[in-house]
């Protein structure tokens, strides 16, 4: 069962002007390093070559995360958002290679920028828009729970620090004419964006092998713990996947055995629609249900139940460890 939806062509469409307007600012930052001959220039430069191909490269894979599943792909399409994050991610780790490289031979050899006013500005400029759609870029990917357009935001972003990073250098540069403070910058945001690579890389990671996700499975526990009802007896082997914007969710929920199918089938939809409607993904759910155990009776919580085998002992409390452990509950664990 699905619950919720999002707007994946409005995602593809926002990606799109990403893409475009990373064009234009490439070319800007390309004239503002012709006129000035300056490292840091030519550093921010660099970057926004990767915006460009991590541009495009998101836009394929909001394509491919909105296409239907289909035999070879029964889960749908959405993993490839955490693969080309994280080649994104390594292609902001080469940029920084490239720039580091560039300004130690700068430092070893000298270099002296120019027209460092034409230089502030045009970057100045390219700096404001970044940020701006960086801003919007992360918020959207928040919204729609689009790990694409969270990176590339946190990338427009982590862009614009660096943006603004040149700006003083070129502004230090042209007031004292120390020359070498233009190649130490360049250096020092080499090793910053290569660490903005690192974790882009990191998070897509987690993504590709399923690794929990501990605070999204805390406030899920947290949530069905308070809306819990006395027929949900247990609820244990939890198990939550993200593909791209939507969550796969398998869990295991114990429930009176002597209950009819169709009133068993009533509370697991139950509780598909409690989760459903209380978050903003679209889920898709694939629970099995358990019949309760003797052993069962110990944390049961139907009093008046009609066939107790046992008395109750105590409520088990759902917490992130307790639902996702693979064995049913009882009175010890």
């Amino acid at each position: 069962m699905t619950e919720n939806s999002n707007s994946p062509n409005n995602n593809f469409a926002f990606q799109r002007w990403v893409a475009i307007i990373g064009i234009v600012l490439f070319i800007g930052k390309l004239i503002a390093w012709h006129l000035t001959n300056s490292d840091a220039v030519f550093s921010d430069a660099m970057e926004s070559i990767v915006n460009i191909i991590a541009a495009f490269m998101g836009l394929y894979s909001l394509y491919l995360a909105a296409k239907p599943k289909d035999r070879e792909h029964p889960y749908g399409h959405g993993k490839v958002e955490f693969v080309t994050s994280g080649i994104e991610g390594a292609l902001i780790i080469f940029a920084g290679v490239i720039i580091i490289v560039q300004s130690v031979d700068s430092l070893l050899h000298g270099n002296t920028p120019k027209q460092l006013d034409w230089g502030i500005l045009i970057v100045a400029v390219t700096a404001v828009i970044n940020y701006l759609l960086g801003y919007i870029s992360t918020k959207k990917g928040i919204k729609e729970n689009s790990l694409v357009l969270q990176s590339s935001g946190k990338h427009l972003q982590s862009d614009t620090l660096t943006t603004l990073g040149v700006v003083v250098s070129l502004i230090l540069v042209y007031f004292t004419k120390l020359y070498w403070i233009d190649a130490v910058v360049a250096l020092l945001f080499g090793a910053y964006i290569m660490f903005v690579g690192y974790k882009i890389i990191r998070k897509s990671l987690s993504g590709i092998m399923d690794e929990a996700d501990l605070g999204m499975l805390s406030r899920l526990a947290a949530f069905l713990n308070e809306n819990r009802k006395p027929e949900w007896i247990d609820l244990h082997n939890m198990r939550i996947q993200q593909h791209g914007s939507g969550l796969h969710i398998d869990a295991h929920l114990t429930i009176p055995w002597y209950f009819q199918l169709r009133k068993a089938h009533e509370e697991m939809e139950e509780m598909y629609r409690l989760i459903g409607e209380n978050t903003d993904r679209t889920i898709e759910f694939n629970f099995h249900l358990d019949d309760c155990k003797p052993a069962s009776c110990e944390i049961c919580q139907i009093f008046d139940c009609p066939v107790r085998e046992r008395p109750f002992v105590k409520k088990i409390e759902w917490n992130y460890k307790n639902i996702s452990q693979v064995s049913k509950h009882d009175v010890n664990n």
